[in-house]
């Protein structure tokens, strides 16, 4: 059995065009006047007969529409695209298929569009319920507007997630704590809770590097900001599953638990990354970031890929380590065996289970809620050459 099959296989689509760029966001995310959905549509339809031609036979778990904005997406474009996966790959039983949206109204009419298109869950870019800060991180909806877009996908989707933002200018722990609580008592089974990162090549970092960015939470409330979200989240049943994301068991993101738990996945898009299984070598994939660059490769080479790297077991091994370690789950150490040819090293397990930073239970090796605060820097201890 090739590794990969512990955890799955899914496809991911980029749709790489916004309304806007966000101040904080350093995704590949671009903002065009004029699409040609047509256009996108052949070269996605393309791409995945590609995909399907090295990966027949597998069975698909999971379909997730990134961006970008992907509720930009026609929903005809999304039926199409769908109607080929379902043609390409089978599918599991209990498939599952996420498109990413932000609550304006204009795409809140689209969501019954997705649905009969096949999408089975919907996650949300809300970022915040106050308007003050809807204003400071660049979205172009109110809060009221993610409420109403929020029943909307209620009422048409039975999975829906959305995501906020906390540790943000000026926030206090008691104005987090309101937000959350009203969040959690939306009838929803499944939150993505981040805190705010100042990131290279952003306007935030500008701002930030020019010493315009003020009121940024110190160490000390941005931890206590997140010992709240645990406590908060855990008591309304929906506990941390993975280092920021929140779920009532059975609501997980199974797309992103492929990630995690180090499945394989194909790239489509604009800057999408892949990791692909194939003759037994796992390869890493990624694609043209230019959204006109990766259009015009797949016209004219018929390959969006730009590299196709292979991975070295001792790096696969790695990867793994530090995707998995960052669920309530953990790692798999008879797994990373197999795939490394040794364990970490002992010694340094030992000691961060006497600081109450990692526990085994059987063969699992699982980060305490102490060492999820500082997970970067226990993996540097397990992989010091990473």
């Amino acid at each position: 059995m090739d590794d990969w099959q512990n955890g799955g296989f899914g496809l991911y689509l980029h749709w790489p065009f916004c309304q806007s760029k966000c101040p904080y966001c350093d995704f590949n995310s671009h903002v065009s006047a004029q699409i040609d959905q047509r256009r996108w549509q052949a070269a996605y339809l393309s791409e995945i007969e590609r995909l399907g031609a090295e990966t027949q036979g597998r069975i698909l778990n999971t379909v997730f529409f990134g961006g970008g904005t992907p509720s930009l997406m026609e929903p005809e474009l999304v039926a199409a695209i769908l109607d080929k996966i379902r043609a390409t790959w089978p599918r599991s039983n209990d498939w599952e298929v996420t498109l990413e949206a932000n609550p304006t109204s204009v795409e809140a009419g689209r969501f019954r569009g997705y649905r009969d298109a096949g999408v089975t869950r919907l996650s949300m870019g809300i970022q915040s319920l106050n308007n003050d800060d809807l204003r400071q991180l660049g979205r172009l909806h109110t809060a009221e507007e993610a409420r109403q877009a929020f029943d909307i996908a209620r009422a048409c989707f039975d999975r829906v997630s959305f995501d906020l933002i906390y540790a943000r200018q000026h926030q206090t722990l008691v104005q987090w704590k309101a937000e959350l609580t009203e969040a959690l008592a939306m009838s929803l089974d499944h939150l993505s809770l981040y805190q705010l990162t100042i990131e290279d090549g952003t306007a935030f970092g500008a701002r930030h590097d020019a010493g315009k960015l003020r009121g940024l939470p110190e160490d000390d409330l941005a931890a206590d900001m997140y010992a709240l979200t645990q406590d908060l989240c855990a008591a309304a049943g929906m506990p941390a599953y993975e280092v920021s994301n929140h779920a009532a068991e059975g609501s997980e993101s199974r797309h992103n638990l492929i990630y995690w738990r180090y499945g394989d996945y194909g790239g489509i898009g604009p800057g999408a990354h892949g990791r692909l299984t194939l003759g037994g070598q796992r390869y890493a994939t990624d694609t043209p970031k230019s959204p006109l660059g990766w259009l015009r490769k797949v016209e004219t080479t018929g390959i969006g890929e730009e590299t196709r790297t292979p991975v070295p077991p001792q790096d696969a091994a790695a990867e793994y380590l530090m995707m998995s370690l960052r669920l309530r789950e953990g790692t798999d150490l008879a797994r990373y065996k197999a795939m490394a040819g040794e364990t970490p090293c002992v010694e340094t397990i030992a000691e961060m289970e006497e600081m109450d930073f990692l526990r085994r239970e059987g063969s699992r090796l699982i980060a305490t809620e102490r060492g999820r605060m500082v997970l970067n820097a226990l993996i540097r201890e397990l992989l010091p050459v990473a």
